[in-house]
């Protein structure tokens, strides 16, 4: 028996925001944010696309989007590689979550609470070991709570979570285990299958339930994962030896060409000449790219004008 990684994006959203998912993500954030509790009693899965409904907002799309019974809204990421300014990019998409929800004349008093979950394959918070971390606004020296609380950052670092199989013993534990190690599982532990919602992921993550085209998708995303990970050293090095820009093209012509083949001497120019930013912005977006069509529209939109 095979299972598909929960780390890499396409096997995060099939196990945690299809259709079929809703009691799995109710069980899974009861168990993050509420230490096991039944706080969260239902919840909408919502389209994680979260497009620019403000005039100069950025386009960015979510692993998971989900609306609560108490009208929380619920965004969570799985970030397996540490990337520059990933911190603000977590920041802005619960910032951009709590703005886009109004519209002109609406009141404010129709804002609804955001809480930005998300999961990283690093340590991101050198000063403590705690797996997970809660952050709320805190006036700076008395640390009262803000009379409107209404955004909450909460991160789960998997490489500070040392647990093994035999030392599970809550719902927190389990989950958090399932996220961390279900990509070298051969068979769904026995301690992991007592909680139905679990035991139902493990359903979904079984690679003989996916469709040919599933997999297809599952497996372009693990070899540019993988691309990811030996590129970014390489391409350190490069930006230390070449200069900064010089390094990050190389590094995102490699990757593009893993994913859509050989580059035309057009896209190629008009990458070299972007700046570092707009290199970062291609990184996150080249994986939605499908062909090299996709490319080109990306380039002719983002593109420094002659």
């Amino acid at each position: 028996m095979r299972f598909i990684n929960p780390k890499i994006d396409f096997a995060f959203k099939k196990i945690f925001g299809s259709s079929q998912s809703t009691e799995i993500l109710i069980s899974f954030l009861n168990a993050i944010l509420y230490e096991g509790e039944s706080i969260i009693e239902s919840l909408e899965i919502l389209d994680p696309y979260l497009g620019p409904q403000i005039a100069g907002f950025k386009n960015s799309c979510l692993d998971v989007k989900a609306l609560l019974n108490d009208g929380k809204f619920v965004i969570i990421e799985m970030q397996v590689l540490k990337v520059q300014a990933f911190g603000k990019r977590v920041l802005y998409n619960a910032a951009k979550t709590y703005a886009i929800q109004l519209t002109k004349g609406e009141s404010y008093k129709n804002l609804r609470p955001v809480i930005a979950l998300t999961i990283t394959d690093y340590k991101m918070f050198s000063d403590n070991e705690e797996v997970i971390s809660h952050f709320v606004f805190k006036e700076k020296i008395r640390l009262s709570d803000y009379i409107q609380n209404d955004i909450e950052l909460v991160f789960v670092e998997l490489p500070k979570f040392k647990k093994e199989l035999e030392q599970l013993e809550s719902l927190t534990d389990k989950w958090i285990y399932f996220i961390k190690t279900t990509g070298t599982l051969d068979e769904v532990p026995q301690t992991m299958a007592t909680v139905p919602e679990i035991q139902k992921a493990f359903e979904i993550a079984n690679e003989v339930s996916l469709t040919p085209e599933e997999l297809n998708k599952l497996q372009q995303e693990e070899l540019f994962a993988q691309d990811q990970e030996s590129s970014v050293a390489l391409g350190r090095e490069e930006g230390r030896q070449e200069g900064r820009q010089e390094g990050q093209v190389r590094l995102i012509m490699r990757l593009l060409s893993r994913c859509l083949g050989q580059l035309d001497p057009d896209s190629q120019t008009k990458i070299s000449k972007l700046p570092i930013d707009k290199l970062e912005n291609l990184a996150e977006a080249l994986l939605d790219f499908s062909n090299a069509e996709d490319l080109t529209a990306w380039l002719e939109a983002n593109s420094l004008k002659d």
